[in-house]
């Protein structure tokens, strides 16, 4: 008998999510947190919820950063989020891109979005019951991962997502950021 897992989580995706979309974000000055995104991660810490990250980072793929940059990014948002009382519980990325790149990094893989590879390595290691939680991004491709992994969904509005055309797609909400995403799923499990 398989046990239930015992923690929900609120899945986030990077750019355009917890900070500002800037392309390939291949320099750490470029780093912005968006606005109010350290209050969302500090309510969903307080919630109880895990605060996980999933981003696809086809940038090391094409050759416009290392895996060890990605990794510093992460050590950046980390530190200033923790500046601001908020913790990120672990980050998860996808380095590789199908058709487009180097060596190993060129391939298809279950941890590129919309694959749900990231959100179910997660549950494995964090302990996560994915169909009690959520995932919150800027793109309809961030609400399929979410859809294929069994969670609900949110739409920000915030990086892509104000350019998104929801057709077939649809999430559970659409929110204009994160913390009205995270105030929506809140309120949602309540």
């Amino acid at each position: 008998m398989e046990r239930k897992k015992r923690f929900a989580a609120v899945f986030l995706d990077r750019d355009g999510t917890i900070n500002e979309e800037v392309g390939y974000l291949d320099r750490l000055e470029r780093l912005r947190i968006l606005p109010g995104a350290a209050e969302a991660v500090r309510r969903i810490n307080e919630s109880g919820l895990k605060a996980v990250v999933v981003t696809n980072q086809s940038g090391v793929a094409r050759g416009y950063f290392t895996e060890a940059f990605v990794r510093a990014v992460h050590d950046r948002i980390r530190k200033t989020l923790r500046r601001e009382g908020a913790e990120i519980d672990r980050f998860y990325y996808c380095p590789h891109h199908p058709s487009e790149g180097i060596g190993e990094y060129r391939k298809n893989c279950s941890c590129r979005k919309p694959e749900p590879g990231m959100l179910k390595r997660a549950s494995e290691e964090l302990d996560i019951d994915l169909s009690r939680s959520y995932f919150v991004g800027d793109t309809l491709k961030d609400v399929e991962t979410g859809r294929r992994a069994g969670t609900k969904t949110v739409l920000v509005r915030t990086g892509y997502g104000d350019a998104e055309t929801i057709a077939d797609i649809r999430p559970d909400c659409t929110a204009d950021n994160l913390l009205d995403a995270v105030r929506w799923i809140l309120k949602d499990r309540a």
